[in-house]
């Protein structure tokens, strides 16, 4: 068994989408590499910074990005398998990687109560406290918020609920 540490600085950004690693970014990595009868066990941490904007206000924003991850490299022999030990070493970047851009949030957030951008203004709106945000009416629909704003027809609202009830059914049995 053997413990190390890597430190490598990437070439190339790791990540597509709203978030990514950039490159040039370090990649510090703690491994642990241990015997097995099959091969060597790998069980890592690495920790590096991503870099993006958020799904919802698009501030731009940086976060941590620490992930453990465990890998079988086998030894080479008749069967197929996803890693293999070359040459009594072992290559560490596409577990690393995998590992890290699929820890990677598929829509970040600035904060988790994050409330956007304004519909029609296109404001922030954690900039604005006090602000609401504005209701955008489908035009085919505004002909109705006129009667959502008047009382309704034949409703007597001085009526105790229990006259009202009663009347129904007066009505309903005279039929």
């Amino acid at each position: 068994m053997r413990e190390t540490q890597i430190d490598a600085t990437l070439a190339a950004a790791w990540g597509e989408g709203l978030v990514s690693i950039p490159a040039g970014e370090s990649v510090h990595v703690d491994v642990r590499l241990e015997s097995v009868h099959e091969g060597i066990l790998v069980s890592a941490t690495a920790r590096t910074r991503s870099e993006g904007e958020c799904s919802r206000c698009l501030i731009e924003i940086t976060a941590p990005v620490e992930v453990e991850f465990q890998e079988l490299f086998a030894y080479p022999g008749q069967e197929a398998d996803d890693f293999e030990v070359q040459d009594d070493h072992v290559d560490l970047e596409t577990p690393v990687r995998d590992a890290i851009v699929l820890s990677l949030p598929f829509q970040p957030v600035c904060r988790p109560d994050c409330p956007g951008l304004d519909p029609i203004t296109g404001a922030r709106l954690a900039d604005l406290p006090d602000a609401e945000p504005h209701q955008n009416v489908d035009p085919r629909w505004a002909a109705l918020m006129e009667f959502a704003s008047e009382p309704a027809q034949g409703a007597d609202d001085s009526a105790p609920d229990s006259q009202v009830s009663q009347e129904r059914r007066k009505n309903s049995h005279g039929r």
